[in-house]
C-alpha cells in the first residue's frame, strides 16, 4: 500500500516522457538496394523508447518486448528519419512506450509516417532487480485514448504468452 501511494505521489503526466531523435541513414544502414535496414530500424527504435521510459521513470530500464511492427514505405541513405516516443502506460514496473517514425525526404520536402511500434520497459536497480515506477498521468484526448489501449494490448500480450508457454510444454 505504502508502495502505491508513493507511485501516485510521483506520478508525472506523459509530456514529461516525450523524446525525439533523429538520424541521417548513411550507406552503412542501408541493404543493396538503398534502403534502409529493417533491424537498424528496430535498434533505433528501441533507443527512442528507452529515451522516454528513462525520462519518466528516471531508473534504469529494459527493454522486456515489442510488439508486432510494419515498414510502410522505404526509407532510402540520405533521408532523416525522425522518432518520436511517450510512456503510454505504467503498470507496477513496466511501461508500455509507443514510438512513431517519420522519413523525411528534405530534397522533396515530404513527410512518410515509415513505422509504429509498442515496446515494454522494466525498471531495474543495478542488481538487475525490478523497481515500482511512478504512475503517468494521461491529460490530451489521444493520451487518454493511447493509455486505455494499453490495457487491452497488454492483455493480448499475456494471452499470448500463455499460449506460446503451452505450445512449448
Amino acid at each position: 500500500m505504502n508502495d502505491d501511494k508513493e507511485r501516485l505521489t510521483r506520478a508525472r503526466p506523459v509530456r514529461d516522457s516525450i523524446s525525439e531523435m533523429a538520424e541521417i541513414v548513411m550507406p552503412n544502414d542501408a541493404n543493396p538496394l538503398n534502403a534502409l535496414v529493417g533491424g537498424r530500424l528496430m535498434h533505433w527504435i528501441d533507443l527512442a523508447g528507452a529515451m522516454a521510459a528513462h525520462r519518466h521513470s528516471r531508473q534504469r530500464v529494459v527493454t522486456a518486448s515489442i510488439d508486432h511492427m510494419d515498414f510502410l514505405v522505404p526509407v532510402r541513405v540520405g533521408d532523416l528519419v525522425i522518432l518520436r516516443s511517450s510512456v503510454n502506460r505504467v503498470f507496477h514496473t513496466s511501461m508500455e512506450v509507443g514510438v512513431k517514425v517519420w522519413v523525411e525526404n528534405y530534397r522533396s520536402e515530404q513527410n512518410q509516417h515509415v513505422s509504429s511500434a509498442y515496446l515494454t520497459f522494466v525498471a531495474i536497480d543495478e542488481a538487475g532487480n525490478r523497481l515500482a515506477v511512478p504512475l503517468v498521468i494521461p491529460e490530451s484526448d489521444d493520451e487518454k485514448r493511447r493509455y486505455e489501449d494499453a490495457s487491452r494490448r497488454r492483455e493480448i500480450r499475456r494471452s499470448e504468452s500463455v499460449r506460446r508457454k503451452q505450445v512449448r510444454s
